[in-house]
């Protein structure tokens, strides 16, 4: 399939550059895939559309401030002028890093920008020197291996200390300390991930305490957010890209709660996306089964997937042309999901991470 058949025009001004004050207030699209037809609702409702005996599998990774404003050693900053808000509180001669995947307790990939003249072997220098990453190798679109060295802190003190949250390019504007909590679901966990499991930041503990009255079950697994999901896709033809790899891990607990769900043919409703690949990779490597573990995915979903685990799928509004949006399609189908989407932006909904959602069953 071509790339340009996941496209669709969005204004500038739907493009959520902030959340809600309150996080439940959002609002709701809900697909029915058989019948083709939506309908407009609010996030408070989910938990009367939901029945009783679904179960909601949550994505509990926690967002950490992944992004690092610095400089190569030995290149000295000059603050710039107030009339350049599009460098997002850049300095000149300053350096980016993105880190975006953890190899070994001190060895990251990452993102630099800009990458062009940073070299194999130069340092990064962040903060009075707090922290240093020593730039191990290279690779494509600005990719690099970088060893952290953290002073008189730990190297997570130190990224909590000198770290940005990593707001996705679309949100222009510069990170601010609120968004620590609210780019972060209320249920988040387990630290790792660069940028947040969007269609979680919707729930509340009033509207988890809905669900468990209404009867419907819940559940977390983990997927650190990191390149693979919010990678673009620079190829022409879908089937041509590559997805990196992302770390899940799978307990005991929610395995079995999974399985229970399947056996008696509940609908299992992913949260999000990377819930989706989750459930969906360890399914195809243990034979339709939800087993306990950790691993590495890079699943790559694109219409034609074949679905073994979820029967509804909550979601926010995603990127045209993204691997996201082919997900959904996946799930959807392509033509009903754009028609939703088209009409999403004639009812001016919100998109993106900090917008509204759909609830696709």
């Amino acid at each position: 399939m071509l790339l340009e058949e996941f496209d669709y025009e969005i204004p500038a001004g739907l493009i959520a550059q902030r959340p809600l004050k309150e996080r439940d207030a959002s609002r709701l699209m809900v697909l029915r895939r058989e019948a083709k037809q939506w309908e407009d609702r609010r996030f408070r409702e989910l938990p009367q559309i939901l029945e009783p005996g679904d179960l909601l599998v949550f994505n509990n990774t926690k967002v950490f401030p992944a992004r690092l404003l610095g400089r190569r050693r030995g290149v000295a900053s000059q603050r710039l002028g107030k009339n350049n808000p599009a460098q997002r509180g850049f300095l000149t001669g300053e350096t980016e890093l993105m880190l975006t995947r953890q190899v070994s307790a001190d060895v990251w990939e990452g993102l630099v920008h800009p990458g062009r003249k940073v070299r194999t072997g130069e340092v990064l220098v962040f903060g009075e020197g707090e922290l240093e990453a020593e730039i191990l190798g290279r690779g494509d679109f600005g990719l690099r291996r970088v060893r952290l060295q953290a002073r008189a802190r730990t190297i997570e003190e130190a990224l909590d200390r000198l770290g940005h949250v990593p707001l996705p390019p679309y949100i222009r504007r510069s990170d601010e300390q609120v968004d620590r909590d609210t780019y972060q679901t209320v249920y988040a966990k387990v630290r790792g991930a660069v940028a947040a499991p969007t269609a979680g930041l919707h729930f509340t503990e009033r509207i988890f305490t809905a669900l468990k009255n209404r009867g419907v079950e819940t559940c977390e697994v983990t997927l650190h957010v990191g390149l693979g999901t919010f990678q673009p896709v620079r190829v022409k033809h879908i089937e041509d890209h590559q997805m990196e790899s992302e770390r899940y891990e799978i307990s005991e607990s929610a395995a079995a709660i999974i399985h229970r769900a399947l056996k008696a043919r509940r609908r299992v409703i992913a949260v999000g996306t990377t819930t989706v690949r989750t459930l969906e990779s360890v399914a195809r490597e243990n034979g339709g089964k939800i087993v306990p573990g950790g691993g590495e995915t890079c699943l790559y979903v694109t219409p034609g997937f074949d679905f073994q685990i979820i029967s509804g799928l909550l979601t926010n509004f995603h990127l045209p042309q993204s691997t996201l949006l082919m997900l959904v399609s996946a799930f959807a189908g392509k033509d009903f999901v754009l028609s939703a989407y088209r009409h999403a932006v004639e009812a001016g909904y919100r998109f993106y991470s900090y917008g509204d959602c759909m609830l696709i069953v």
